[in-house]
């Protein structure tokens, strides 16, 4: 085991993520009696665009949700057309969409994503609680281009092991961090992609300065994603400051009446890769 993973002691989490993973635990169950159907189908699924590639531009990318609620803002916009949004925010300039198919709190479903990744030209993300290989199976043979892995979800070696399953299929991995331990384990499981959560999950607080703390640390090579907290043109600038490639909006733009304006006016805000250097800050924490 790499010494970085060597050094975390992993629990469980609590609160609202852990009964999101005890559920979604249940639905992979339910997937697993279909994992030799799942796994041809995703090795047949046409290759998706990248998500990695599409967050390599000049100005900070917007990665867009389509997102009906959510376990702290309740309703959102339950009447909310997935294809529809999705092809807005395409025409707003996103460079990706993350279709949220988690059915209970957030009212999304696999259909959304399969419906989604065949209607725009941009990359999709399945954002879920994965927990199983099946699950990124089942993301790949519905059209995404990646998906969602959360740290703090999964032991370092279970975040390892589904990296590796889902890379097996042609699937990037957003991994999704909260601080240097985290971090740490992301980059020691292969993660492709590293976003930095500024909610935290299991009490459902916002921190700001945690992107900020945090994004400087991954390695330029690495695209790095700014999520939650994220209300207008202001707050892409403040985490474009930190370093980041690209912010992901979600309540927001899913709340918007015209949700292609709503993600134009948060598009062409300078990407500033000189402010992370990340291995050697941290080489320097680690002294």
């Amino acid at each position: 085991m790499p010494e970085a993973q060597a050094k975390i002691v992993w629990r469980a989490p609590g609160g609202t993520l852990g009964e999101l993973v005890a559920s979604a635990t249940q639905r992979a169950v339910e997937l697993a009696g279909r994992e030799a159907e799942w796994h041809e189908r995703a090795l047949r699924a046409p290759a998706a665009p990248s998500l990695a590639s599409a967050l390599r531009r000049s100005d900070v990318a917007v990665i867009a949700e389509v997102k009906r609620s959510s376990p702290s803002k309740g309703a959102i916009n339950p009447g909310l057309d997935a294809v529809a949004q999705a092809r807005a925010y395409e025409r707003g300039g996103a460079a990706a969409v993350s279709v949220l198919t988690e059915p209970e709190r957030f009212g999304g479903s696999a259909a959304d994503l399969e419906r989604v990744a065949a209607a725009v030209r941009i990359p999709a993300l399945k954002k879920d609680f994965h927990v199983a290989p099946v699950q990124l199976l089942e993301a790949r043979a519905l059209g995404a281009a990646a998906a969602l892995l959360i740290a703090r979800a999964l032991a370092p070696e279970q975040l390892a092991d589904l990296v590796a399953a889902g890379r097996s299929v042609g699937l990037e991995l957003l991994v999704e961090v909260r601080d240097e331990d985290e971090l740490d384990s992301a980059l020691a499981a292969g993660a492709q992609i590293v976003g930095v959560n500024n909610r935290n999950l299991e009490t459902l607080v916002i921190d700001p300065s945690t992107s900020e703390r945090i994004v400087p640390l991954i390695p330029g090579a690495v695209p790095a994603i700014a999520e939650s907290g994220i209300g207008g043109r202001a707050d892409v600038a403040r985490f474009a400051a930190a370093g980041a490639d690209a912010v992901l909006v979600g309540s927001v733009l899913s709340a918007s009446p015209d949700p292609a304006t709503a993600v134009a006016e948060l598009t062409g805000v300078p990407v500033r890769r000189e402010a992370r250097d990340g291995d050697a800050r941290r080489d320097a924490r680690r002294d």
